[in-house]
C-alpha cells in the first residue's frame, strides 16, 4: 500500500514538473514559451491590423491635388453645357485633366497661335529667312480692313494711320480687335500659322478662318483646339522652345496686357496672368499661364453647348480660382503642408 502511495506520489510529482496532463502526449503539450494563438472574430481584426504609418509629403500633396480634381468636376457638373479642362503644374509636371482631348471651338483663343507665329517669324527674319514678318514692320490701315468688333482699329484714320505688327498684336490681345487680327493673318499667312502648329506636334489646333467670317463658319471651317494641346502649346512657349528667351519674355508681356477675361475675374490683381479669352454664341474659352510666384501653372478651360454664356464665364472663373488656391498653398507650404506666409 505504501509502495502504491509512493508510486502515486512520484507520478504526481512528475506531472507537476513536466506540466503534462493525463491523456495528452508530449507532442500535444504546448511549451511555456509557445506563440500565442491567433484569435478569430473582431479580436483577430484588431490584433492583426498592420501598424499605421504617416503619409509621405508627396502622398499628402496628392491628396490635395485630388481635392482640386473633385472641385473641377463639381464645377463642370453644375454647368449646363460641355466643359473640358487642362491644368499643368509647371514646377512638378502634375496635371488635372477633364475631357482633355475633346476638340473644342476656340473663338478668339486661336489668336494665341497668331501671336506666337508673329514672334516666330520675327526670329526667322532676323536669321535671314525671306518673306517673314517682323514685329517692327509698318502697316497703313485701309477702309477694306474693317470688320465688326474692332474697338481700336475702327477709330484709326484710314489711309493715314501707320502701326507696327507689334501694335496690331497688342490690339488683338488687349481688346480682341478682329480687324487687327485679320491683318496679321494676311501678313503672316494662315498656312504658316498652321505649319508652326503641326511642327509642334499639335493635330487638332488649327486656324481655319479669319475673324467674323460667318460663311466659313457655316461651311464648318472652325478654329479649334483641345485643352491638352493648348496646354502643351503654352508649356512649349513658357520654356522658350518656340523662339528665344527675349522674344518669349516679350510675347508674355503682350499677352499679359489687362483685358476683360474670365480666368482673372476672381484672382488677386497683383498676380501676372497671361491669357486670351474667347467667346461665341454658346461658347466660352480661356487659356493662359498664371505666373504665381514659385508655382506658375498653365490653365485651359473650354466650354461649348452652353445654355447660358454668362454661366460658362462664371464656371471658368471658378475653375481658375480653385486652381489658384491649390497652387498658392503649394507655393507657400513646407513639404508637410505648413503654410509659411510673409509677414
Amino acid at each position: 500500500m505504501r509502495r502504491t502511495l509512493k508510486n502515486c506520489a512520484l507520478c504526481l510529482l512528475g506531472l507537476l514538473l513536466t506540466g503534462s496532463r493525463p491523456g495528452l502526449s508530449k507532442a500535444q503539450v504546448a511549451p511555456s514559451h509557445a506563440t500565442k494563438a491567433t484569435p478569430t472574430g473582431p479580436e483577430a481584426r484588431a490584433e492583426t491590423k498592420p501598424a499605421s504609418r504617416d503619409t509621405t509629403p508627396a502622398e499628402k500633396q496628392n491628396l490635395l491635388l485630388t481635392s482640386l480634381e473633385r472641385r473641377v468636376n463639381q464645377i463642370a457638373g453644375s454647368l449646363d453645357g460641355v466643359v473640358a479642362v487642362a491644368i499643368l503644374d509647371l514646377h512638378s509636371g502634375d496635371k488635372v485633366l477633364l475631357h482633355p482631348d475633346e476638340v473644342m471651338p476656340q473663338a478668339s483663343c486661336i489668336k494665341l497661335a497668331v501671336l506666337a507665329n508673329l514672334y516666330l517669324q520675327d526670329e526667322q527674319a532676323a536669321a535671314g529667312m525671306a518673306h517673314r514678318a517682323r514685329l517692327t514692320d509698318l502697316y497703313t490701315f485701309r477702309d477694306t480692313d474693317l470688320v465688326p468688333d474692332s474697338q481700336i482699329m475702327a477709330g484709326l484714320t484710314r489711309g493715314v494711320t501707320r502701326v507696327t505688327n507689334r501694335d496690331l498684336a497688342t490690339f488683338m490681345v488687349a481688346v480682341s480687335d478682329n480687324s487687327a487680327t485679320n491683318i496679321l493673318i494676311d501678313r503672316l499667312g494662315m498656312a504658316n500659322v498652321n505649319q508652326m502648329l503641326a511642327e509642334m506636334g499639335l493635330r487638332e489646333t488649327r486656324l481655319r478662318r479669319k475673324m467674323m467670317d460667318l460663311q466659313a463658319a457655316t461651311e464648318g471651317r472652325e478654329n479649334t483646339s483641345t485643352p491638352r494641346e493648348m496646354m502643351q502649346f503654352l508649356e512649349a512657349l513658357y520654356r522658350a522652345r518656340v523662339f528665344n528667351q527675349a522674344r518669349t519674355d516679350d510675347f508674355f508681356k503682350v499677352l499679359s496686357t489687362l483685358k476683360d477675361s474670365y480666368i482673372p475675374r476672381l484672382l488677386p490683381d497683383d498676380v501676372m496672368i497671361a491669357e486670351k479669352p474667347g467667346s461665341l454664341e454658346a461658347v466660352r474659352a480661356d487659356s493662359g499661364i498664371i505666373f504665381l510666384k514659385n508655382r506658375p501653372f498653365v490653365i485651359c478651360v473650354m466650354t461649348t453647348y452652353l445654355k447660358d454664356g454668362k454661366a460658362g464665364e462664371a464656371a471658368i472663373g471658378e475653375v481658375a480660382l480653385a486652381a489658384f488656391q491649390y497652387f498658392d498653398r503649394m507655393a507657400r507650404s513646407s513639404t508637410y503642408g505648413r503654410v509659411i506666409s510673409d509677414k
